[in-house]
């Protein structure tokens, strides 16, 4: 039960420096898988301590019809674990729910946001001074740049920012966003995670717009000058192209391609796969012991009738549990 939990815990610390190795995109999409395995492994394990613990409460015991002494006898987890593991289960999936309402809320208010600007084209320009560009996931989305930031750069530059921002909408970086902002939510621990994602999602972007436009020289520069432009602005809840850590962004796109490099992606699937397994045995070995309790509850149940009914077999009470079939299988 306590694998998953330790799991998160190496991907929390691991995690986001392995993902500066390999390419932005491939990162950005192991990082959103691991984020989701991790969260549910998390709230797995939560859970099933949870109720190995308040199982042996007799009175829990009493309703599931299973035996207190049988689950004591097996090594379940104590009662202290168990209440601590259900209060982190509950905080989490209250902070979950908080977080997809106001994730719910801020897609609906991009969709709005798109619909209401005039125009049909991609492209949607502000006449403001203050420097903006980013971009609004929607149907199909638009790319909003102000004027100030087109006047803050050159022509290539303005062409390297709006291949910058159709990347985001074209790969629906929005989505890996929202992974994040949820699994972070139920488990604080993955919030360096969701940080190295949104590094990642940057990083991606730059990569699609040099390609784009033929020169990493050029988006470094667009990069570097739209984020001096925008220095001191409050940072907008939206794909920008100045979020991210703008000097580790430009100091990629002066370097050549980041080579591809299999170790990293090798080791979280270990990871991850153990996660999964270790969750799974976990749950196969909890449904066994409450098995096990309910049968030695029915045995204790059958003994007890039998003393004043001599020729009824210890073993009748069992069959009428399993709502049809066999019942509870005997061994």
């Amino acid at each position: 039960m306590y694998i998953p939990l330790l799991v998160t815990v190496v991907l929390a610390v691991v995690a986001p420096r392995a993902a500066r190795r390999p390419a932005p995109r491939p990162a950005a999409w192991s990082l959103a898988c691991a984020a989701l395995v991790a969260a549910t492994g998390w709230l797995g394990s939560l859970a099933l301590l949870a109720f190995s613990g308040f199982a042996q409460i007799p009175e829990v015991a009493e309703e599931g019809h299973w035996s207190v002494a049988a689950l004591r006898t097996q090594d379940p987890v104590s009662l202290a674990v168990a209440a601590v593991s259900a209060l982190t289960l509950a905080a989490g999936l209250v902070s979950l729910g908080a977080a997809a309402v106001r994730q719910g809320r801020h897609v609906l208010w991009a969709r709005r946001e798109c619909g209401r600007a005039p125009g049909d084209t991609e492209l949607l320009v502000l006449d403001d001074e203050a420097p903006q560009a980013f971009a609004l996931p929607g149907a199909p989305g638009r790319i909003v740049v102000s004027r100030g930031m087109l006047r803050c750069l050159g022509d290539a530059e303005r062409e390297a920012l709006l291949a910058h921002e159709r990347a985001h909408l074209s790969g629906r970086h929005h989505l890996f966003q929202t992974v994040w902002r949820l699994t972070a939510a139920v488990n604080p621990l993955l919030r360096p995670l969701a940080e190295a994602g949104g590094f990642a999602l940057e990083r991606w972007a730059d990569e699609e717009a040099a390609a784009h436009v033929g020169s990493r020289t050029v988006v470094a520069r667009a990069v570097g000058r739209a984020a001096l432009a925008s220095a001191g602005m409050p940072r907008l809840d939206s794909l920008a192209a100045t979020g991210g850590a703008v000097p580790q962004r430009v100091q990629a796109l002066l370097a050549p391609p980041t080579p591809r490099h299999t170790l990293p992606f090798a080791a979280g699937a270990l990871l991850l796969a153990l996660c999964c397994a270790s969750l799974a045995n976990a749950a196969s070995d909890s449904e066994s012991l409450v098995e096990s309790a309910e049968r030695a509850q029915c045995a204790a149940d059958a003994g007890a009738s039998g003393a004043g009914h001599p020729m009824r077999r210890p073993d009748a009470c069992c069959h009428h549990r399993g709502g049809g079939g066999d019942g509870w299988r005997r061994r």
